[in-house]
């Protein structure tokens, strides 16, 4: 991972024990996805499923932005390979609506914790990254949209008809899905979009308590946390969410780790986890 990482052209990413700190870095042009950022995010997330030494990843942009978008004005990108199906036709508009969409897949499916510190624009792409995110914090300058209905496509691209309902609920996602309009750092708290807004040179910051807090979890626990979560939220019925629960329950009680947070919890202490 330090090695691919190193390779990078467009991501900066730096290593903070089990927190890998990424930025999107593209500044320029607002951190807009390009082909090599794109590559670079589909690679980065893509190695993390079997990366247990990384527990923690801080998504954010370099610059006035989080992430624009697709970059419209590369020379390199047409709508037919970055997901349209205009002169390269279906196959080719396909292939590349994948490698984009692919990287929300990832962010998912990684087991790590993921939060995005979110400023000035989070527009198509970039908000879809946003909502893919466990936690996001915004800083006042935020402002996010589902930019894909506004250049003549649909608004339901990269997962965000998936993410945004069911965080925001039913009416506010097709409020800010049909128009494209733009939600503000002050809206997204309102609604439960972000968990909380800051000064913008405050993000890092207040990311801190959050990744504190996570670190004094078990490994094995906050990965198994997100993975259930990830099944809850589309269970089939209460017994199906439950039975994921009971099985994770039971895989971590058989851990070191189980019996070093009862014991460090019976003795007044911080537990010292070994992911064992």
């Amino acid at each position: 991972m330090a090695d691919a990482a190193a390779a990078y052209e467009t991501l900066i990413i730096r290593k903070d024990g089990p927190v890998d700190w990424v930025t999107m870095n593209r500044p320029e042009a607002l951190n807009s996805l390009n082909p090599t950022l794109i590559a670079e995010l589909q690679d980065y997330f893509g190695r993390l499923y079997t990366d247990q030494s990384v527990r923690i990843v801080v998504l954010k942009g370099a610059g006035r932005a989080f992430c624009a978008g697709l970059d419209l004005k590369a020379s390199s990108i047409s709508r037919s390979d970055a997901g349209g199906n205009s002169s390269g036709g279906v196959v080719a508009g396909l292939k590349g609506q994948r490698a984009i969409s692919e990287i929300v897949i990832r962010m998912r499916r990684c087991p790590q914790a993921i939060i995005s510190l979110v400023h000035g624009p989070a527009c198509g792409g970039g908000f879809a990254f946003a909502l893919a995110s466990d936690i996001r914090i915004a800083g006042t300058s935020a402002r996010m949209n589902a930019a894909f209905i506004r250049i003549g496509l649909s608004a339901c691209d990269i997962g965000v008809s998936y993410f945004l309902p069911r965080l925001v609920g039913v009416s506010v996602a097709s409020e800010l899905m049909m128009t494209g309009r733009f939600i503000d750092a002050g809206r997204a708290e309102r609604v439960g979009l972000v968990s909380e807004v800051v000064p913008d040179d405050r993000l890092e910051e207040a990311a801190q308590p959050y990744i504190y807090e996570m670190l004094t979890t078990s490994p094995i626990g906050l990965r198994l946390t997100k993975e259930c979560l990830n099944m809850s939220v589309d269970a089939g019925s209460l017994e199906a969410a439950i039975a994921m629960e009971d099985r994770n329950q039971i895989l971590c009680a058989q851990t070191n780790d189980m019996r070093e947070g009862i014991a460090a919890f019976l003795q007044k202490r911080a537990p010292v986890f070994t992911n064992s």
